[in-house]
């Protein structure tokens, strides 16, 4: 298949561009800057020149492709509900597009807050809540009756591996800066994760031959406790791990307090059975455990 790809240069999106080449699909990749036309070049994709703010370039890859991988968003936590408006102008453009060909289209969210507390599964819908205003998985699976085969990938929160500067890489720099691995309260609050490729894996699966309207989990492992997560940061630092009260959070994590607190295991039992994703990567502790995240 020929296959557009947004965010084909991220942290994600350049894996399932990998990915696709490597199982005999041809790419074609959104490419806003030079620096990430030259990456795609050398990744052996074609690029497509144009950004999320601009409609007819949208338009016009998914147009020559047989079906959409939209793994681009604009990460400004300050913006969020200004990039949220873009990302749903993006996938209006692309599903509109698509619409009437039967060409799958998928989109990228997240099962963080889907129902914390609770092990979130892939029936689980996602209401309008204002703490979570990406649009992303509603605005494509809007296009599943209208001829679309639009699906979604919610990623777990930690996708690791080498090179992540995600959440994990967060973590190690502010037990660096306070000389100590923090867990908030008992630390039993647990997070799921999922490699890098095994996530790319999952895009491939389900561009080959999800079902329209899914809601599919990138998720490898259910919730890794947070306690544990520091034990490894704070043994390959050589920092004490060390409880912080509830009330305390802010002061060891400042902004990332709400997420080292939080409660958000999630499954994927629905998605392996349906798409016959079988996760073979390193776990995120194992993964962890490796000296990339500490150079």
């Amino acid at each position: 298949m020929r296959v557009f790809v947004t965010g084909a240069s991220g942290w994600v999106g350049s894996a399932v561009v990998a990915e696709l080449i490597g199982a005999g699909h041809s790419v074609v990749g959104l490419a806003r800057s030079d620096a990430n036309a030259e990456k795609l070049a050398a990744a052996g994709a074609e690029v497509h020149r144009g950004s999320l703010e601009d409609p007819d370039s949208l338009k016009r890859g998914a147009a020559a492709a047989d079906g959409v991988i939209h793994c681009a968003f604009i990460h400004d936590f300050s913006k969020m509900v200004e990039n949220s408006a873009i990302d749903r102008r993006a996938i209006d453009a692309m599903g509109e597009t698509l619409s009437g060909s039967g060409r799958p289209l998928i989109a990228t969210s997240g099962v963080g807050l889907l129902r914390p507390g609770e092990v979130a599964t892939e029936e689980m819908t996602r209401g309008p809540e204002p703490h979570f205003p990406r649009v992303s998985e509603a605005a494509a699976l809007a296009f599943a009756p209208l001829g679309v085969r639009a699906m979604a990938i919610r990623l777990a929160p930690t996708v690791h591996g080498n090179g992540d500067h995600g959440f994990v890489p967060r973590l190690v720099a502010i037990a660096r800066e306070k000389g100590s691995a923090g867990y908030v309260g008992e630390g039993l609050n647990r997070w799921p994760a999922v490699h890098r490729l095994d996530a790319a894996r999952l895009y491939r699966l389900a561009l080959e031959k999800g079902a329209a309207g899914a809601q599919y989990h990138a998720v490898a492992e259910e919730g890794v406790s947070f306690k544990d997560i520091a034990a490894v940061i704070g043994k390959r630092l050589g920092v004490p791990v060390v409880r912080v009260a509830p009330g305390k959070a802010a002061e060891q994590f400042g902004w990332f307090a709400m997420f080292a607190g939080m409660d958000m295991p999630a499954s994927s039992a629905i998605t392996r059975k349906g798409l016959g994703w079988s996760p073979t990567e390193l776990g995120l502790l194992a993964d962890l455990d490796q000296p990339y995240y500490f150079g």
